[in-house]
C-alpha cells in the first residue's frame, strides 16, 4: 500500500520566527504576538500607537517620560519640539522592525495599522496583531490566512513601503503638531529610522552588506532616483575614506534627512550620520571605537 506523502505543516505565524531571531541578537527588544481575539495589553506601562496618534492624554504622558528623562540625565529642560522628537525617535526606531525584520528575513510583510500594535518602552517589549501580510509566491505561508500574494520582489518591497506609510501616516497626526516640523522633515524622520534600524540589526545578524543592499533598493532616494512618496531621501548610504574595515575597503555611513535635535543638549555631541557630523569626526569616532 503506498503512503501518501505528507505536506509540511503550514506555519502558525507568518512573523513569530523573525521576531525570534530579533530577539536571539537584539536583548532591547522583544515582540510578542495576540491570539485570536485577544486584546493588545494595556495598563502597566504599555501605550497603545493609535492612543498616540490621537494626540491626547496618552501622547502627553508618553512625552512626560523623556522630558523626565532629559532633566535627569542632562540638568536642563528641552524644547517642547525637541522633547517630541525625542518621543517618536523612541517609538519609530523599534516600530519599523516590525514591519522590516520580517521582510528582510522571511520575505513576509505585516500590516500593521495603528490599532495592532502596543507599545511598553520601559521593558523594550511590543505587542502586534497580524491579521494580514504581503508574501512571495513561492512562500510556504502564502496558504496561511490573511496572505496576500505579490507578484516578485518589487512589488513585495512595495508592500513594505505601504505597510509603514499606513502606520506612520496615523501616527505623524499625533506627534506632528508637536514636532513644529513640515510634514516633508517629518517624513525623513521616518526615513531615517526605517533605515537606521534594519542598518544597525542587519550588523548584528552579521548581514550588514546585505542590509545596506536591501535598503537601498527598498529606499532609493537620491542613489536610485526620486524616493517614493511619502518618505523623503533614501538609505543613500556611501563610504567613509579613512574608516576601514579588517579587509582594508571603507566603512559606510551616510548622512540623515533630518536632525533629531540632540544638539540643542549636547552640541558636541552630535549622532554620527548627524548632516552636522563632518566625515573626519565620524572617522575619529569609529576608529576609537575599533
Amino acid at each position: 500500500m503506498t503512503v501518501p506523502a505528507l505536506l509540511p505543516s503550514p506555519v502558525a505565524s507568518p512573523v513569530a520566527a523573525s521576531y525570534a531571531r530579533l530577539a536571539e541578537v537584539f536583548s532591547g527588544l522583544r515582540i510578542e504576538e495576540t491570539a485570536g481575539d485577544e486584546r493588545l495589553p494595556r495598563g502597566a506601562g504599555w501605550v497603545r500607537a493609535e492612543e498616540l496618534a490621537a494626540g491626547g492624554p496618552a501622547l502627553d504622558a508618553f512625552l512626560a517620560w523623556d522630558n523626565a528623562q532629559v532633566l535627569r540625565d542632562y540638568g536642563q529642560q528641552a524644547r517642547p519640539d525637541v522633547v517630541a522628537s525625542f518621543g517618536l525617535h523612541r517609538y519609530a526606531w523599534p516600530a519599523c522592525l516590525l514591519v522590516t525584520v520580517p521582510w528582510f528575513l522571511h520575505r513576509r510583510v505585516p500590516r500593521l495599522p495603528v490599532g495592532a500594535v502596543s507599545f511598553q518602552r520601559a521593558l523594550g517589549r511590543m505587542a502586534v496583531s497580524v491579521d494580514a501580510f504581503a508574501c512571495l509566491p513561492d512562500d510556504p505561508a502564502a496558504a496561511l490566512p490573511g496572505a496576500r500574494v505579490v507578484a516578485d520582489e518589487e512589488a513585495l518591497r512595495a508592500e513594505v513601503r505601504a505597510s509603514l506609510a499606513e502606520h506612520f501616516e496615523a501616527l505623524l497626526t499625533g506627534f506632528g503638531p508637536r514636532m513644529r516640523r513640515g510634514r516633508h522633515a517629518l517624513w525623513g524622520m521616518v526615513t531615517d529610522e526605517i533605515v537606521e534600524s534594519l542598518w544597525y540589526i542587519g550588523a548584528l545578524l552579521g548581514e550588514e552588506e546585505r542590509a545596506m543592499a536591501e535598503l537601498e533598493l527598498l529606499l532609493p532616494g537620491k542613489t536610485g532616483g526620486r524616493p517614493e512618496k511619502p518618505y523623503a531621501g533614501g538609505a543613500a548610504f556611501r563610504p567613509l575614506p579613512g574608516a576601514e574595515a579588517p579587509d582594508g575597503t571603507p566603512r559606510a555611513t551616510r548622512d540623515r534627512a533630518t536632525c533629531c535635535f540632540f544638539y540643542t543638549l549636547r552640541p558636541e555631541d552630535t549622532c554620527i550620520t548627524c548632516p552636522r557630523t563632518c566625515d573626519a569626526e565620524r572617522v575619529r569616532r569609529l576608529t576609537t571605537a575599533a
